[in-house]
């Protein structure tokens, strides 16, 4: 920003000497005269556009309208910065959980055990913004070795609205799926953060084996929502900060998606 702001200010001062095309060589220049006020109005300008650009850009990426990206515009680092640690993120959680819990409550359940939420686990139960504050907020591309190795620490913390959403479905009867693009390999850190987070109760924890290395992520879980429905399952809610997390084969009678704009999984 501090760049773009000195770049204007280089444009404006190469306009106010070379405006006069037939200029004295014998005179001294007219001294330059900048208003402080027409400077901060232009900058202000500039940062309301910059805002509304990237204000935009978010709206797509939730809608799912920009699939696939890879990384976020370098220009949008600050905002995407704001919003992840300013108050737009933590609103934005608690109306998708408050909107999912007050569906849940006028569900009517079966009383066969069969209903069941599906809950999706990184940025849906637990947080890995400390890991992607280190990375540039999505700036930069994924890289899955570093990804693996913050897995490895086992310190996500629970993105609190969702813990206060997951308790409430398994008060009201609900089966809990949790499903993941995790590999098998990371089951084991996965139980101890989750449990360390507070998610101490769970009917399935379903991960990536070997067979699913490399199936794009909304066909390993519309193949394992599948194997639910011919398990006698009815799905009848799913939360998932990914459109993969959603879409597919056998989709949930209604799905709630998290926000996120760091990352992309197809």
């Amino acid at each position: 920003m501090l760049f773009l702001k000195l770049f204007l200010l280089f444009s404006l001062c190469s306009l106010t000497f070379s405006h006069d095309a037939d200029f004295n060589p014998h005179l001294l220049p007219r001294p330059l005269i900048i208003q402080p006020e027409d400077i901060e109005t232009q900058y202000e300008k500039f940062d309301d556009e910059l805002n509304l650009h990237c204000t935009s850009w978010r709206f797509s990426v939730e809608a799912n309208n920009l699939s696939p990206w890879k990384t976020i515009p370098e220009e949008c680092l600050g905002y995407v910065k704001e919003y992840m640690i300013g108050r737009g993120y933590k609103l934005d959680l608690e109306r998708v959980s408050s909107e999912a819990g007050v569906y849940a409550k006028n569900l009517e359940l079966s009383g066969d055990g069969k209903d069941v939420w599906i809950f999706d686990i990184d940025e849906t139960l637990l947080s890995n913004l400390p890991y992607y504050i280190e990375h540039g907020y999505g700036l930069e591309i994924f890289d899955p070795i570093e990804f693996d190795k913050w897995v490895q620490k086992g310190m996500a913390p629970a993105i609190e609205p969702s813990l206060k959403l997951y308790e409430n479905i398994l008060d009201l009867g609900f089966k809990v799926f949790l499903l993941t693009g995790r590999n098998e390999k990371l089951k084991s850190i996965t139980i101890e953060n989750l449990t360390k987070a507070g998610f101490r109760r769970w009917d399935k924890l379903i991960l990536r084996d070997s067979e699913q290395h490399g199936k794009l992520a909304v066909v390993f879980k519309s193949e394992k929502r599948g194997e639910m429905v011919e398990e006698g399952y009815r799905i009848v809610g799913n939360s998932g900060d990914q459109w993969s997390d959603l879409l597919g084969a056998d989709p949930s009678r209604r799905s709630f998606k998290l926000p996120n704009p760091m990352y992309y999984i197809p």
